[in-house]
């Protein structure tokens, strides 16, 4: 099959779909890759590394777009690039239509695109592409809010995330106890600060309470837990995930008044909308703004940050998909692996995902699909 990779036009997205070692898997199995020219420069792979090992370099995205078969993104269509889409093409990317536009989902129904969410394929009750970029959101939440607590930051209060001998370290409360919120309570506990984690899934917290040994303190979560999280917070991180939705305001902006001055907040959820009602989506550059005397953090792509790391997970994560369409054929792929199905978004013309159907009140279809063996 042939795929292309285009390079990522969103502003300051400097990770790529496929690294050099995920290319040459495919040219060995005989597949053509075709790559637009500076695609992976940003995670600081050059055109020379994937020229050496077969892949096709092509210099514009139409080219990277129109000679595929199946076309692999790292970030969200913007409405330009669903254009260069051609009829019954296959996408991988993450989507987030949910929280897209419209006229994005409606050109991917008329061009018949089969598009597939990685942050919506499943594998043992697992969101195995999500997780990869998951662990880095985490991990970056911790680094990132550590630094806005400093004092030359907007407005920070000026503490230590783990304290001294004598003093307190840096209450820091998750909300949300999926692959985020345990990994950026594991970073946190790392670095000394006292950590509480909030979610309302109680096994969720019992496993938490087994592997950290009680080192972390976990809340039932609540609109009163939470608002008394919130309070109490120097840094709040929102970890809130509902698969394939617009993510709900937990934290209203009420709660955000009562916190205290100079401390953060940083919305791991705002790729999905955004758990607390005062966040709105900022960039790597200018990442953070004050509203109410809180600092807010609020950057949809924070992997970004470590695109090289970024781009190695994304690839680990992937590449078994599209080798299995590649080889298989889409529809044997899809027969055979329901959790790669349940990454199907739009097919053959219609929305097969219901929650994205019901957010845009479009007709809703499940995917209907018969061997080709």
């Amino acid at each position: 099959m042939r795929f292309g990779i285009p390079k990522e036009t969103q502003f300051e997205e400097k990770r790529v779909a496929l690294t050099p070692a995920g290319v040459d898997a495919l040219v060995r199995a005989g597949h053509t890759v075709y790559i637009q020219s500076g695609a992976g420069e940003g995670s600081h792979f050059l055109d020379e590394e994937y020229r050496k090992i077969g892949a096709q370099i092509v210099y514009t995205p139409e080219e990277a777009f129109g000679r595929a078969e199946i076309v692999v993104k790292v970030a969200p269509l913007s409405e330009q690039e669903a254009e260069m889409l051609q009829e019954n093409q296959i996408l991988f990317s993450f989507l987030h239509l949910a929280v897209g536009k419209r006229k994005v989902l409606d050109t991917l129904l008329r061009k018949k695109i089969t598009a597939i969410g990685y942050e919506l394929i499943e594998q043992d009750n697992r969101l195995p592409v999500l997780h990869s970029m998951s662990e880095i959101a985490g991990q970056l939440a911790i680094q990132n809010a550590e630094r806005q607590l400093e004092t030359f930051s907007k407005g920070g209060r000026g503490i230590l995330l783990g304290g001294i001998t004598g003093v307190a370290p840096a209450a820091v409360v998750i909300l949300g106890a999926g692959v985020v919120g345990v990994t950026a309570a594991a970073a946190a506990l790392g670095r000394g600060a006292q950590v509480i984690v909030l979610d309302k899934d109680l096994n969720r917290l019992r496993q938490i309470d087994v592997n950290f040994r009680k080192r972390i303190t976990t809340v039932v979560a609540n609109p009163y837990t939470i608002s008394r999280g919130v309070k109490f917070a120097d840094v709040f991180i929102g970890a809130v995930l509902i698969k394939g939705e617009k993510a709900p305001h937990l934290v209203t902006e009420e709660m955000v008044k009562q916190m205290k001055k100079g401390a953060v907040i940083v919305d791991v959820s705002i790729d999905q909308g955004g758990c607390v009602e005062t966040s709105h989506i900022t960039t790597l550059s200018d990442p953070v703004y004050i509203m109410h005397d809180v600092i807010h953090y609020c950057v949809p792509n924070m992997p970004a940050l470590v695109s090289r790391t970024a781009s190695y997970g994304l690839n680990n994560a992937s590449l078994d998909y599209l080798m299995n369409i590649a080889e298989n054929g889409l529809t044997n792929a899809l027969l055979s692996d329901a959790g790669l199905a349940k990454g199907v978004c739009t097919h053959n013309g219609y929305c097969s995902n219901e929650s994205i159907a019901h957010n845009f009140n479009i007709e809703f279809r499940k995917l209907h699909l018969f061997s080709t063996n």
